[in-house]
C-alpha cells in the first residue's frame, strides 16, 4: 500500500514556544523568519505589522517575545493567510490577518485598517532572489515567495514608510550580496540604519543581512558585530542557537 504523504507539517520554532503548521512543499519558514523576529524592536502596546507574512512565523515570534503587541499579518496568498490565522489561534496569540498585496495602493491598505501613520514597527522578509541569476521554481507559491522583481523592494519599503508612524521602525532581512539594493530603497524617508551581517559559518562570507531603519531618522548608520550561525562547519554558534531557541534577541532589537 502506498503511504499517504501529509500535505502539511507541524514544526516547532523558538525551542517549541511556537508550533507552526505550514505546507510540506513550496516556500517554508525557517531560520530567516526567526532571525528577523529577533532583530525587530517592539514594546508592549506597539502595533506591529509583518508584510508578506506567509504562515506567520516572524510576526508570531515577535508576539511571543514581546507581550501585549497588536499584531497585523499581511499576506497575498489566501491559503497561507488561513494558515497564519490558524497558527495564531493555535498559539493563543491575538493577530489580525489580512489578505492583501503589499504593493496595493493606500486606499486598499486603509480599507484593511492600515492607514497612514498607524503602525509602530514593521518587519518583512521580501522575495529576494534575482530571477536573472536563479532558476524559477515550478511551484508557483514558492516562486512568488522567493523571486524579486526589479521594482518590488522599493514598493514594499514605500508601503512600510506609508503605514509607519514618524520614528517608527522597519526591520528586514535580505541576501547579503544585495545590500546596495536595500540601501537604495531605504534612502527615501528612512535613516538611522543599523546593519547586522549573518554568516553561515565564521569562514564564509555573509549570506544574509538584517537591517533596521527609522522613518525620518537622522542618526549615522551603525554596523554591528556579525552573527555566525556556526563557528565552523558542524559547530553551532552558542549565541545563534540561543536566539533560534527563543532565549534572546539580536542587537538590532535593542534601543
Amino acid at each position: 500500500m502506498t503511504e499517504l504523504v501529509p500535505e502539511f507539517t507541524e514544526d516547532a520554532f523558538l525551542g517549541g514556544q511556537l508550533r507552526i503548521r505550514q505546507p510540506k512543499s513550496g516556500h517554508r519558514a525557517g531560520h530567516d523568519a526567526v532571525l528577523l523576529a529577533a532583530a525587530t524592536a517592539a514594546r508592549t502596546g506597539d502595533r506591529v505589522a509583518e508584510f508578506g507574512a506567509g504562515v506567520g512565523v516572524a510576526g508570531l515570534a515577535v508576539a511571543r517575545r514581546v507581550n501585549g503587541i497588536k499584531l497585523a499579518l499581511i499576506e497575498i496568498d489566501a491559503a497561507l493567510a488561513r494558515l497564519a490565522r490558524a497558527n495564531a489561534d493555535a498559539n493563543a496569540i491575538q493577530a489580525d490577518v489580512t489578505v492583501l498585496d503589499v504593493e496595493a495602493d493606500a486606499a486598499a491598505f486603509a480599507a484593511a485598517g492600515l492607514g497612514p501613520d498607524s503602525v509602530d514597527a514593521a518587519l518583512m522578509n521580501p522575495p529576494f532572489n534575482d530571477p536573472m541569476r536563479h532558476r524559477a521554481s515550478p511551484d508557483g507559491a514558492r516562486e512568488t515567495a522567493h523571486m524579486a522583481r526589479p521594482t518590488m523592494l522599493g514598493k514594499w519599503v514605500h508601503a512600510a514608510r506609508r503605514v509607519l508612524k514618524s520614528r517608527g521602525t522597519l526591520t528586514l532581512i535580505w541576501r547579503a550580496d544585495g545590500i546596495a539594493e536595500v540601501l537604495s530603497a531605504l534612502d527615501h524617508g528612512f535613516g538611522s540604519l543599523r546593519i547586522l551581517a549573518v554568516h553561515g559559518d565564521a569562514n564564509a562570507p555573509a549570506n544574509r543581512i538584517l537591517i533596521s531603519a527609522i522613518k525620518g531618522g537622522r542618526a549615522p548608520t551603525r554596523i554591528f558585530p556579525a552573527l555566525m550561525l556556526n563557528d565552523a562547519p558542524g559547530e553551532p554558534n552558542e549565541t545563534a542557537q540561543a536566539v533560534l531557541a527563543g532565549k534572546g534577541s539580536l542587537s538590532l532589537a535593542s534601543p
